[in-house]
């Protein structure tokens, strides 16, 4: 039987005007850090104006980057833990 002993919250805050979305995306780990990450997206000016577009592109950029920064966090840990360097870790 697995028990949940952690949960993550990921905040994601946008930015708009009429071409461009910017999206951060933020989780505080339960180590005291937090991990930070951006992501845009720009409108063709032929495109109509649908900002919840944008806004998952946007936000879908944001979370893989903040995939990356949590990937390079781990491999700092195991790598600091162990002595060497660790194996990448595939996504």
């Amino acid at each position: 039987m697995m028990h949940t002993t952690v949960g993550w919250h990921v905040e994601m805050e946008f930015m708009e005007d009429d071409q461009h979305t910017r999206a951060v995306a933020l989780v505080r780990l339960p180590d005291g850090t937090e991990v930070r990450a951006h992501g845009r997206a720009t409108r063709h000016h032929t495109d109509s104006n649908q900002p919840r577009v944008g806004e998952e592109i946007a936000g879908a950029r944001a979370l893989n980057e903040l995939a990356m920064e949590l990937l390079t966090k781990a491999h700092g840990e195991i790598d600091d833990a162990s002595g060497r360097t660790s194996q990448p870790i595939h996504v």
